[in-house]
């Protein structure tokens, strides 16, 4: 199999909010969406995100429980200048999310950033990370 992801799709209790934080706060135009069911975002070259109601989700799955939520993972965002990660935190507040930690100094590696939750309990980072470089094709360099 070839070392690569085509679409990431999370279990989503409310799509209608996630539609606000993801088109008004983050600003991102829908590739596909089907209201009441899934909203799917190009994200990158070949990678699709896909926000899948919850019920849906788990009836995919052919489960008899829910799908309590995202937990143990950080979808992450590199902006290009410090002092972009507050004003992409208080936009994405606005928009609905949670902030979790406020802009600051990382313990690690020398990166600025803060988190949010999504409506849904999607947690995100928000970083300016000045070791990485991001290609316009939307390759990383570390160092």
């Amino acid at each position: 199999m070839d070392q690569r992801l085509h679409v990431l799709t999370l279990a989503t209790a409310d799509l209608n909010a996630a539609r606000e934080f993801y088109c008004s706060g983050l600003g991102w135009t829908p590739l596909h969406d089907e209201p009441g069911e899934i909203l799917f975002f190009q994200v990158a070259p070949g990678l699709v995100l896909g926000l899948f109601d919850t019920a849906k989700f788990d009836h995919d799955l052919l489960r008899g429980r829910s799908t309590s939520g995202v937990s143990g993972v950080t979808l992450s965002h590199n902006v290009p200048e410090r002092d972009d990660v507050a004003t992409t935190l208080a936009a994405l507040e606005a928009a609905g999310g949670t902030i979790l930690k406020p802009a600051q100094e990382s313990a690690f590696g020398g990166i600025f950033h803060g988190h949010i939750a999504d409506p849904n309990g999607v947690v995100w980072e928000i970083a300016h990370n000045p070791g990485w470089s991001i290609g316009a094709d939307g390759a990383v360099s570390f160092g």
